[in-house]
């Protein structure tokens, strides 16, 4: 089966990366970086040797995604970020094909042990099956 794993961050946490820090985001290190940075590559190298990665991507920050509704009049409305209404957005993900829900389980809770600096807010890592196509939406 087929699952969607993803992780969270906010806009406060890209700039937390690229050196200034905040509440709940602290600025990383050279250093620190370079340790997160490594461990996902050794999830991914993981994965793709067990055969079960099927796709995985970090994606942009906030700042540069664009939120695409239906206007009162049926016309566009764009705005930038995501939603107004919340913070956190998704920052990564992974599609892997695993044996069992248990499995990805246990990939997720290996993701969730991702080095972070002191302070740094925690989020989730949340695991969403992917239906086949064939199985009931609603």
């Amino acid at each position: 089966m087929k699952y969607l794993v993803m992780i969270q961050g906010t806009q406060a946490d890209y700039e937390a990366m690229r050196g200034k820090g905040s509440p709940g985001a602290p600025a990383w290190s050279e250093k620190e970086l370079k340790a997160m940075f490594s461990f996902m590559q050794s999830v991914n190298d993981d994965l793709a040797e067990s055969g079960e990665l099927v796709d995985g991507q970090g994606l942009a920050e906030p700042a540069q995604t664009r939120c695409v509704t239906a206007g009162p009049d049926g016309r566009p409305v764009i705005t930038d970020g995501p939603y107004g209404e919340t913070k956190e957005l998704l920052a990564g993900y992974w599609v892997l094909d695993c044996e069992s829900l248990e499995r990805v389980t246990e990939i997720a809770a290996r993701v969730a042990q991702c080095p972070t600096p002191e302070g740094t807010t925690q989020y989730p890592v949340v695991i969403r099956p992917i239906l086949d196509g064939g199985g009931d939406v609603c």
